[in-house]
């Protein structure tokens, strides 16, 4: 699953400034949460967790969930507030939509 240090990098941010990790790891735990609302799937790290195969609506973590999610939590450090600023906030959510949308189930 997406890491503190995946996104400082992203987000250009010193490694060795810690005061912002607990800010950052709230924010990953809200990305999952918007990519299983998303998708309407349960999200897992690896297909070795013990209720993957039990879970029908089951969404193995890979580079388009981890690309959406860095998006997501780059545009929420870059912005902690909710605002659209020349339609930048419809752009992330268009770009972010369109790498969720292959994995999104329809109709439950």
């Amino acid at each position: 699953m997406l890491k503190v240090e995946q996104v400082k990098l992203h987000c250009r941010i010193d490694g060795s400034d810690t005061d912002e990790d607990e800010w950052i790891s709230a924010r990953i735990k809200a990305a999952s949460r918007y990519v299983e609302t998303y998708t309407r799937r349960k999200l897992f790290d690896s297909a070795d967790d013990v209720n993957y195969l039990s879970e029908p609506f089951r969404l193995l973590y890979d580079a388009d969930i981890e690309t959406a999610m860095l998006m997501l939590v780059g545009h929420w450090y870059a912005n902690r507030e909710a605002v659209i600023t020349n339609g930048s906030s419809s752009a992330v959510d268009l770009a972010v939509d369109s790498l969720l949308q292959p994995y999104r189930i329809y109709g439950v």
